[in-house]
């Protein structure tokens, strides 16, 4: 603060330092302070003449002059301004002075706010308590703005549940440890705060022409009503489009936000690149269309690199590199594009928005941006997602409320394939899943994904012993399984499970030596699923327990024969859901004979066309000497 005048001085160091609260009478700087006094080095913290020029014109202060008011001026001040000896009040130490709530009160005094030069950096605005106002250096009042203030809160990570205060637990969903502290304050432009609807909004309203009318409700017949549902969705053609268009509920929907996580090096960047290439294309449509690729983590350079390897020259498919999320809208709606890819969530930002790029603020207000724009401009929106160490997306939870589809990209990390899972589907099922192989020119669909689980039997060998095979569903997919059983005399580890919910196995053997007599107790079991493959359903249950009886009494099972089925504690076979479709998918491998529940061998239509014997069994006994016999 530089205070021309001996009134300012006065007006301010009685405020901040000469105050008495008790009696709320301000003390007068007049016997107090001299010139040669502000020369001492204990005044010399707060005061320090500044222009130099004139300091030779006044060599001393009037001290004994009589206090003058605050925010009071005279005409022999205004006149003599010229002449003043300017000084400015600091911090050696480089900090602002805090705010101080003295009482005391004078009439048509407000907040107030000064300009302090910190030490000898820039000025800034600094905030000095009480309710006098200070005088500037041409004698006027200073009136102060309200100062910007911070709204924290605490948001649950996991369910997007936010509360005033914080809580050992969410109140929403109950998990622990999950609350983080959230700060959305607000600009110095009045307290406006930018949102992720209005920057799609103005993008929009650049683009689309106006509507002479309000939006209104509409009935559901209007809404259809030229409305061709096998047209509608955008197909994906080849055999690549049809894996991942049938995980999508049958193609690619007008207007849908799509979000795509999955493990670092799972896929991801290269499984949206040759969907937008096939969009790019433009096979339904008769020709090519435009499809823009936005990266945050690739130059365009890098971009280009990978598509050139996996032979994608679609002339139709833009690559941008950005991270403005406005930028990004102001590009891509010049070129009107088909579809837009955005890679990922977590680098785009958006300005206005406090945090930085990934926080919590980000992902949801630039994911409401590109939502937004999705539903006005009907362009279908891709978006990767990182995933955290625990497997979920990173940001909030409400990220996955937002979008309309959830996919994710599942892989051994050393393993060739890849899973494509649906985890949540506003247009079509979750439980579908492709499989597909990661190749050097890029993902290649597997036909037969049973072979990825089986191994090559050889019935002349002997360590055929212990391996059956069992059929599971997986969304509305069916896949065989094999299941390895090692059963070991006089072992000192009583039992090890791989792919197996050892309480699962724990059951199925002891109904095998309850029910089906077989002495196990002396004997180590060892299993092992194939694949490193996780059996989740119970229809693989006969399968574990054939495996089991033909390691123990050391025959092979025949070389063409599956399991279907659950076992009860009684030792009974028990169905499991689409039995028709499991058989036909093991009749289609070139499977001779299926082991299945005998109650489920009267529904089973005939399968007389496709070569395959369907055989029922009651219980484990049957089954026993069914097979090993």
């Amino acid at each position: 603060m530089q205070i021309s005048d001996m009134r300012s001085l006065r007006t301010f160091y009685t405020q901040k330092h000469l105050f008495n609260p008790k009696k709320h009478i301000p003390i007068s700087l007049s016997p107090l302070i001299s010139f040669q006094s502000l020369q001492n080095p204990k005044f010399s913290r707060h005061f320090r003449c500044t222009n130099h020029r004139r300091s030779e014109e006044s060599t001393s202060l009037d001290a004994d002059s009589p206090s003058i008011g605050i925010g009071s001026s005279s005409p022999d001040t205004e006149t003599n301004s010229s002449r003043r000896r300017t000084w400015t009040v600091f911090n050696t130490e480089g900090s602002q002075y805090s705010d101080r709530q003295e009482s005391g009160s004078r009439s048509g005094a407000e907040r107030s706010e000064v300009s302090v030069n910190k030490g000898f950096g820039s000025v800034e605005k600094a905030r000095f308590g009480g309710r006098y106002g200070l005088a500037s250096s041409d004698g006027g009042v200073v009136r102060g703005r309200k100062k910007g203030k911070s709204k924290v809160c605490w948001v649950c990570s996991d369910c997007g549940y936010s509360d005033g205060q914080w809580w050992g637990a969410c109140r929403e969903c109950n998990k622990v440890g999950t609350m983080k502290q959230f700060s959305a304050g607000e600009s110095g432009n009045g307290g406006s705060r930018v949102s992720g609807f209005e920057v799609s909004d103005n993008v929009i309203r650049s683009w689309l022409p106006q509507q002479p009318t309000e939006v209104q409700p509409l009935r559901l017949t209007d809404v259809n009503r030229g409305i061709n549902q096998m047209n509608w969705r955008i197909p994906l053609h080849g055999p690549f489009g049809y894996e991942v268009a049938r995980v999508l509920g049958g193609g690619l929907v007008p207007g849908s936000l799509v979000l795509v996580g999955g493990d670092p090096g799972a896929g991801k960047s290269t499984l949206l690149l040759q969907i937008a290439a096939i969009i790019a294309e433009g096979h339904d449509i008769g020709g090519s269309s435009p499809v823009v690729y936005v990266s945050g983590e690739e130059s365009v350079e890098q971009i280009g690199n990978r598509a050139d390897r996996m032979r994608i020259d679609t002339e139709e498919l833009f690559l941008y590199s950005s991270t403005d999320i406005e930028d990004i809208l102001g590009q891509v709606h010049l070129l009107s594009p088909r579809a837009l890819v955005v890679d990922s969530i977590q680098t785009v930002y958006l300005k206005g928005v406090i945090g930085s790029a990934g926080g919590l603020s980000q992902v949801k207000e630039c994911t409401s941006a590109l939502l937004r724009f999705a539903k006005k401009t009907n362009i279908p929106v891709f978006l990767i997602g990182h995933v955290t160490k625990s497997g979920d997306i990173a940001g909030p939870r409400v990220l996955e409320h937002i979008v309309d589809v959830v996919l994710y990209m599942e892989g051994e990390k050393h393993s060739s394939h890849r899973l494509l899972r649906s985890v949540k589907n506003r247009f079509g099922s979750t439980d579908e899943l492709g499989v597909f192989e990661m190749t050097q020119l890029g993902l290649q669909v597997v036909s037969n994904p049973s072979e990825l689980f089986l191994s090559e039997q050889n019935s002349d060998s002997e360590i055929l012993a212990g391996l059956a095979v069992a059929v599971i569903m997986d969304g509305s997919r069916s896949f065989l399984l094999e299941i390895q059983a090692l059963c070991l005399s006089g072992s000192t580890v009583a039992r090890q499970v791989n792919g197996v919910p050892a309480s699962r196995a724990d059951m199925i053997i002891a109904v095998l030596m309850k029910q089906a007599g077989l002495k196990l107790q002396d004997n180590g079991i060892f299993l092992n699923v194939v694949s490193g493959v996780t059996l989740a359903e119970t229809a693989g249950d006969l399968a574990v327990a054939a495996a089991i009886c033909s390691s123990f009494l050391e025959f092979p099972i025949p070389n063409g024969i599956a399991f279907i089925g659950e076992i009860g504690l009684g030792g009974e076979l028990r169905t499991v859901p689409r039995m028709e479709k499991r058989v036909n998918t093991v009749a289609k491998l070139g499977y001779k004979k299926c082991i299945v529940p005998k109650a489920a061998e009267k529904s089973l239509p005939t399968l007389e066309d496709m070569n395959i014997e369907i055989v029922g069994c009651r219980n484990m006994k049957e089954v026993i000497n069914t097979v090993f016999v």
